[in-house]
């Protein structure tokens, strides 16, 4: 069978033999899986059968745990009592008790369960468990029982935007307090913020619960459990319906690819072993991350993961899920040791297939519980065929993020003088995609704002933001440079840089410093983990300029939809730094030259009419309003074209649209 991916891209050809194998295992593990007629929705179910379950009689407890010798639970029901209630084997390692009477568990009770393993009693947290809390005086932490009233969903039947620009956020450090905010101060606070920002979408990071705040929640220890650090699950339940009401989709940043190493806080060695879930050895090691590696040929945690993904859908109402860490599961050496510089390295003794197989099953699952849903795959690697459906030869992602725009801005910004960046490499990095692949583009997300990096902002004013950033204050040349091309470079990334758009909360209006969690060496300050809204609501401060730019320019990318069609080139002049292409409806102008305005530029354009809709340069975004946008421009012939002579001010870039006639 020859798959469509080889007609969106030929050079595949000579790894055919590749691509078929890839569709060949993942019918095969989804024939092993489900049967002829049966759906992965049907089978991704174990968080309706494992874990606690409360009955008209009382309550059953079921876990997973082939090693294990014996199982017991115990907690505050038992007065801590380590083997008072013992599960009874059933078989294929699944452990089973029923505890009667409705409240013999109530919600907040506290639980562990102890594993016998060759002779050894373990205290574990319960797999499924839905609700984790750490001991305030011990530190330990514990699995707790969740009995909260049914939540009513206020919004039913939500439907995401299909032009996404998104806000990646984290619930803990969106508020303006020096400590760990709410699912509901985020709901109440932020969500509103967010709407009148003009976002579609929020991208929540640190959901699925871990141990350590400053993993930025890349450290999962329980994955049915939402962080307790925020609120109860009914508190996340409000928060994704107020956004559903607000007309914003909201993504729950999955992390399936690693997990926390820890075993009195995670899954590892659960029953004893080390490979219930994960691989044994070496190859169950993350090398860099200190974290454990999932064996994706196992059907049992294939089970684990896809009902995980399915619990996170249908429990919540979660419209998507953006894939952490993708390039380390599809490659043996995580995406370290190689440089993706031909179609060979994607397809060799390197590419952990058995991965490739678990992504296209999620994928496909995830399709059967919410054909609407979105999947956005972090991979850096540029694997062919990931965001393609997979009938047609893909792994079955919806977009890709872009990670190759935000290295480009800070290698330029760091290397070279801005007088000298090369506008070909630009616009090659800004339009360089997989054929018929959708890409999520961004300047800068959580990666660059956390301590040892910097943001954009940041790092083209460095200090001069502590005494610049006054409208009052004396002129300062850094930050007048600093404010165009934080503009400029969120221009063109939203408008060429992909088919949606991402933001990390606080980037919109340049904030300020890094992002540093609490740790003995701040001594366990929270006031770098936080978000100082107030800066962008100072009327006396220039922060206000940028915020009002991101929200005109996400406001007019949405009112002239640009993501139907790629970005094509109109003129791209490398000796006065001049960028001039169209998009949708739209010709957009870029002059990145810092000191060269030009008078008279042509720009090429159908026949027509023709005015300034939105400039980086305007007033209110603390510009010059050196360009007029009540002139209009008339289109004539110019030798063989048409075209405009047009004033296209140092750094500055605009959008020229065409008069309704």
């Amino acid at each position: 069978m020859s798959y469509k991916i080889f007609k969106h891209d030929p050079s595949l050809l000579p790894f055919e033999t590749d691509i078929n194998q890839r569709m060949k295992n993942y019918e095969n593990k989804l024939r092993e899986l489900v049967g002829k007629e049966g759906t992965l929705r049907d089978f991704a179910n174990g968080h309706e059968y494992f874990g606690f379950h409360k009955t008209e009689d009382g309550w059953y407890y079921r876990e997973w745990a082939p090693a294990a010798d014996a199982v017991y639970l115990t907690g505050d029901m038992v007065e801590w009592n380590r083997l008072d209630l013992k599960l009874t084997p059933i078989g294929n390692g699944v452990f089973e008790i029923f505890m009667p009477g409705k409240d013999f568990l109530y919600d907040g009770c506290h639980v562990k369960t102890i594993v016998c393993h060759n002779g050894c009693f373990l205290e574990r947290i319960p797999l499924y468990i839905r609700r984790v809390e750490q001991d305030k005086n011990t530190y330990a932490w514990c699995g707790v029982i969740t009995d909260e009233p049914a939540y009513e969903w206020k919004k039913k039947n939500f439907k995401p935007k299909k032009e996404l620009f998104i806000y990646e956020c984290h619930i803990g450090m969106a508020q303006e307090k020096e400590g760990i905010g709410t699912y509901r101060e985020f709901a109440d606070n932020i969500l509103p913020r967010i709407h009148s920002l003009g976002y579609t979408v929020i991208q929540i990071m640190a959901i699925m619960e871990h141990p350590y705040y400053g993993s930025f929640g890349y450290q999962v220890s329980s994955f049915f459990a939402a962080s307790s650090k925020y609120g109860t699950p009914n508190d996340l339940k409000y928060l994704i319906d107020t956004a559903h009401k607000l007309g914003i989709a909201v993504l729950l940043d999955v992390v399936h690819s690693h997990a926390v190493r820890n075993t009195a806080e995670g899954i590892n060695e659960f029953d004893g072993t080390t490979y219930q879930f994960f691989h044994a050895g070496d190859r169950g090691e993350h090398p860099a991350w200190g974290t454990k590696l999932f064996n994706y040929n196992k059907n049992e945690v294939i089970h684990f993961l896809l009902s995980n993904l399915k619990y996170w859908l249908d429990e919540f109402h979660f419209d998507g899920f953006r894939f952490d860490g993708v390039t380390s599961m599809i490659y043996h050496d995580h995406g370290l040791g190689t440089a993706f510089t031909d179609y060979s390295k994607y397809f060799s003794l390197n590419t952990d297939t058995e991965a490739i197989t678990y992504l296209q099953l999620a994928n496909k699952l995830i399709r059967e519980v919410n054909p609407r849903a979105i999947t956005i795959a972090e991979d850096m690697s540029a694997m062919p065929g990931m965001c393609l459906p997979i009938k047609e030869g893909g792994i079955g992602f919806d977009y890709r993020l872009a990670m190759g725009l935000p290295d480009l801005w800070i290698k330029l910004i760091k290397t070279q003088r801005d007088e000298n960046w090369n506008m070909w490499h630009i616009w090659h990095e800004l339009t360089s995609r997989r054929p018929a692949e959708k890409y999520i583009g961004y300047a800068e997300s959580h990666d660059q704002a956390l301590v040892g990096d910097k943001t954009i902002m940041f790092r083209l004013c460095d200090a001069n933001m502590y005494t610049g950033m006054s409208r009052f204050s004396a002129p300062d040349p850094i930050i007048d440079r600093g404010m165009a091309l934080h503009k400029m470079i969120r221009f063109v990334t939203l408008t060429l840089g992909g088919e949606g758009y991402l933001n990390f909360m606080g980037n919109e209006f340049g904030h300020p410093e890094w992002i540093d969690f609490p740790r003995e060496g701040n001594n366990w300050s929270y006031f770098y983990c936080r978000r100082q809204w107030h800066l962008a609501d100072d009327e006396n401060l220039k922060y206000k300029f940028l915020q009002a730019f991101d929200t005109a320019l996400v406001r007019f990318a949405k009112d002239h939809p640009l993501y139907k069609k790629p970005g094509k080139a109109l003129q791209i002049d490398e000796q006065k730094q001049v960028l001039i292409y169209e998009r949708g409806d739209v010709i957009f102008a870029v002059n990145f030259s810092p000191n060269n305005s030009y008078t008279g530029y042509t720009v090429k354009a159908q026949p027509g009419q023709y005015r300034v809709a939105l400039s980086t340069d305007e007033a209110r975004f603390g510009g010059y309003d050196r360009v007029a946008k009540d002139y209009v421009y008339t289109a004539e012939p110019m030798g063989d074209s048409y075209g405009f002579p047009f004033y296209l001010p140092a750094r500055t870039a605009v959008c020229i649209t065409k008069v309704n006639e």
